[in-house]
C-alpha cells in the first residue's frame, strides 16, 4: 500500500475545486456583476474551497469572519481604542477597523462564516452596506465601500442547533448558491487528492460516508471530511496491526467509529447509539465474509473529477430548503423508499398533499388550518409524519409535534385544590367503600385485602406515573393521544405533585423518571418516536411503575394507564396492583370489549376509567384524573 501523505492546506492558497462547476460560474458572475451571495449547504460541500478559488483568480482579498452569537456590530464594524481616545480624543486615526470596514476600504471579499449563527443586531448594521455600500459609524462619519467590495456568506440550513432564521431584510439584498453533496466520484476524487490512500480504501470510506446521509436513523450524515479521516485511520490502523484491508473488517469498523460517530446524529426519538447505526451501514456497504467494496468507473468518472459539472448531485430545493437526492439502488434505499412513505400517507390522511406538498415539505400553515378544522385529523396525520421515511419531513414534523402537542397538552395540567379530601384507596386503613369493594369482588368469601377498597383522607402531596402502551398497532391518533397525555402530566408537576411516564408493551422504559425536571417537549419528541410492536404485559408496566412511585414522599401513589386495557402476556394486571394506591385507566379509541377491560381495571385498582375518542376529550379527562 503506498503511504498515504496528508495534506496540510494553506489558507492563502486554495485547493481544488471538484464538481462544483456550475456554481462557480454562478458565484463569479454574481461577483462580478456587483451581487451579494450567500452560500448555502452542509459542511464539507466546498463552500470555503470555492470562495477562496473565485477569490485567487480576481486577486481580491478575502477578510474572514466567524459568524458567532458572540459577533457583537462593534467587533464587526470597528470600533475607537478607549485609552487613545482618552489622551487624544475621538479622532479617526484612534479608530481601529473592524473586518467589515476593512473590507470596505480595500476592495476586498468580506466572508461571514455560519450566517445563521450571527445575533440579528449584528445583521442589520449590513443592511444599508448591501443596499448603498456605505455604513454611518457614529462620531467616525461615513464609510463608502470601494467598487470591489463584495459580501459573501455561508449558512447550513440543516443545522438548527445555536442559529437563528437569517431576517427577509438580508435575504432579499443577496443571491443564494446552494450547494449540496457532489457525486460519488468526485468525493473519490477530493478523498484521494487529500490523502493519497489506495483506491481500495477510498472506495470504502465514501460509500460508507454517503449512507449515513441516506440512513433511516440519522437525521445528520457525515460530510466528505468525515471520508477523509476514515481513509487516514484506516491506513494507519492497518499498517500498525500489519494488514491488508481484505482482512481488516474489524479494523475498518474501529476506524469508522472514531472518524464518523462524532459527525452524524441519530433522529430525535430513536433509541440507537451513532456506533449501532455506523455497524449497521458497515454490514450493508461491507457483509461478513464478502470482500470490501471495489470502485466501479462510470463514463462520466474524468469529467466529474475535472469538475465538468455534469451529474452534479442536486442540492437542497429552492423552494424547501432541503436536500435533493438522487434513488439509491443499495438495501438501504429498498429498505424505506421515501415514494412508498408519501404514497402510504396519502392513502392514511385525505389533507397530506397540502400539508407535505413536495419531498421534505411541511406546510406550517397549511397544518394549522386542518388543526383548526379537524383537530383529530391533524394530530393523526402529526403522529405519522414524525416516524416518515423522508427524513427532513420527519425532521420537521418531530419539531412541529413536540410544539403542537405540548400545547395541547396544557389544557390537562392542573393543580390540586385544597389540603386534604377523601379519596378511594387500597390501603387496609379508613372506611369501607362498599360500592367500590362490591364492584371488584370476586366472590370468594371471605374477601381478600385485595378486594378491598375504602376511603380515606389524602394529602395534597401525590405522585402519579403516566404509563403508555405502546404495543399492538399503535399509530395515529393513537400516538397523538398519548404525545398530549404525557405532555400534560409533564406539565401538571410542581412541589405538591411528582410525575413521571413510562412506556410499555412486553417490557417497561423510563421517559421522564419521577423527581426529574425534563422539558415536556423533549418527552413529546421520544414518544411520537414509537410504534407499536411487542405484546401487551399490563403487569410488568404495573411493577415499573410501583418501582418509579416507590422512593416518592407523598400521600398518595398514582397510576395512570393509557391503554385498552387487554393483556396478551404476562400475569393478570389485577395481580400487580400491590404498593399502588389507585390506578386510573384512560382508555383511547376504546372498543367496546376495550371499554369492559379497562373499567373492570380501573374498579380492581380503587379508580376511575375515561374513555378518550378524540383529543377534545383527552384534556378533560386528565383535569379530572389530576385535579
Amino acid at each position: 500500500m503506498p503511504v498515504a501523505q496528508p495534506v496540510t492546506p494553506d489558507p492563502a492558497v486554495p485547493g481544488p475545486v471538484v464538481g462544483l462547476a456550475r456554481e462557480r460560474e454562478v458565484l463569479t458572475v454574481a461577483l462580478a456583476t456587483h451581487r451579494h451571495v450567500v452560500l448555502e449547504g452542509p459542511p464539507g460541500t466546498g463552500k470555503s474551497t470555492l470562495l477562496r478559488s473565485v477569490a485567487a483568480e480576481t486577486g481580491q482579498d478575502v477578510v474572514f469572519v466567524e459568524g458567532n452569537a458572540e459577533l457583537t456590530p462593534a467587533r464587526l464594524i470597528g470600533q475607537y481604542d478607549p485609552s487613545a481616545v482618552l489622551a487624544g480624543g475621538d479622532l479617526p486615526e484612534n479608530f481601529t477597523d473592524g473586518p467589515l470596514l476593512t473590507a470596505m476600504r480595500g476592495s476586498g471579499l468580506l466572508y461571514l462564516e455560519e450566517l445563521n449563527r450571527i445575533p440579528e443586531e449584528t445583521l442589520n448594521v449590513l443592511i444599508t452596506v448591501l443596499t448603498e455600500g456605505e455604513i454611518a459609524v457614529p462620531r467616525l462619519g461615513t464609510v463608502h465601500a470601494t467598487s470591489g467590495f463584495r459580501l459573501i456568506a455561508a449558512m447550513n440550513p440543516f443545522d438548527a442547533i445555536g442559529t437563528a432564521r437569517v431576517g427577509q431584510a438580508i435575504a432579499d439584498r443577496m443571491c443564494r448558491v446552494v450547494l449540496g453533496y457532489q457525486p460519488e466520484d468526485a468525493e473519490r476524487a477530493i478523498v484521494a487528492g487529500v490523502t493519497g490512500a489506495d483506491a481500495a480504501q477510498v472506495v470504502l470510506a465514501v460509500r460508507l460516508v454517503r449512507a449515513t446521509r441516506e440512513h433511516r436513523d440519522l437525521r445528520t450524515g457525515s460530510s466528505v471530511r468525515g471520508a477523509i479521516d476514515l481513509v487516514l485511520l484506516l491506513d494507519g490502523l492497518l499498517r500498525m496491526r500489519g494488514q491488508q484491508l481484505a482482512g481488516g473488517r474489524e479494523t475498518a469498523r474501529d476506524a469508522a467509529h472514531a472518524a464518523l460517530s462524532g459527525r452524524i446524529r441519530v433522529t430525535e426519538g430513536v433509541e440507537r447509539t451513532p456506533e449501532a447505526v455506523l455497524d449497521e451501514i458497515l454490514d450493508e456497504v461491507w457483509p461478513e465474509s464478502a470482500a470490501p467494496p471495489a470502485p466501479e468507473r462510470t463514463p462520466g468518472d474524468d469529467a466529474a473529477q475535472l469538475g465538468g459539472g455534469q451529474g452534479k448531485a442536486p442540492g437542497p430545493s429552492a423552494e424547501t430548503g432541503t436536500e435533493q437526492r438522487a434513488p439509491r439502488t443499495d438495501r438501504a434505499s429498498r429498505r424505506g423508499p421515501r415514494t412508498t412513505g408519501r404514497r402510504e400517507m396519502q392513502l392514511r390522511h385525505q389533507a397530506f398533499q397540502s400539508v407535505s406538498p413536495e419531498v421534505g415539505e411541511l406546510d406550517e400553515d397549511a397544518f394549522a388550518g386542518l388543526m383548526g378544522a379537524d383537530p383529530d385529523a391533524a394530530a393523526a396525520l402529526l403522529a405519522d409524519l414524525a416516524t416518515a421515511t423522508d427524513r427532513e419531513l420527519r425532521s420537521a414534523a418531530r419539531r412541529l409535534a413536540a410544539r403542537v402537542f405540548v400545547q395541547v397538552g396544557r389544557v390537562g395540567a392542573t393543580r390540586a385544590r385544597g389540603t386534604r379530601r377523601l379519596v378511594a384507596t387500597r390501603r387496609p386503613e379508613g372506611d369501607l367503600d362498599l360500592d367500590r369493594t362490591l364492584d371488584r369482588w370476586s366472590g370468594v368469601w371471605p374477601p381478600t385485602a385485595e378486594d378491598l377498597v375504602t376511603r380515606n383522607w389524602t394529602g395534597s402531596r401525590r405522585a402519579v406515573c403516566l404509563l403508555v402502551d405502546r404495543s399492538g398497532s399503535m399509530q395515529g391518533l393513537g400516538v397523538a393521544i398519548a404525545a398530549v397525555a404525557a405532555a400534560g402530566v409533564v406539565l401538571a408537576a410542581d412541589e405538591r405533585l411528582q410525575t413521571s411516564v413510562l412506556t410499555f408493551a412486553d417490557d417497561v422504559t423510563v421517559l421522564q423518571p419521577l423527581g426529574r425536571h425534563r422539558a415536556a417537549e423533549d418527552v413529546v419528541l421520544e414518544l411520537v418516536g414509537l410504534r407499536g410492536h411487542g405484546k401487551t404485559d399490563i403487569a410488568a408496566a404495573l411493577r415499573g411503575a410501583r418501582r418509579e412511585l416507590l422512593p416518592a414522599t407523598a400521600d398518595e401513589r398514582v397510576v395512570v394507564l393509557l391503554s385498552d386495557g387487554l393483556s396478551t402476556a404476562g400475569e393478570p394486571a389485577a395481580s400487580a396492583l400491590a404498593g399502588i394506591d389507585r390506578l386510573h385507566v384512560l382508555c383511547p379509541l376504546p372498543s367496546d370489549e376495550a371499554l369492559e377491560a379497562a373499567r373492570l381495571l380501573a374498579v380492581r385498582g380503587g379508580g376511575r376509567m375515561e374513555p378518550v375518542r378524540s383529543l377534545n376529550e383527552l384534556g378533560p379527562a386528565l383535569t379530572r384524573l389530576l385535579g
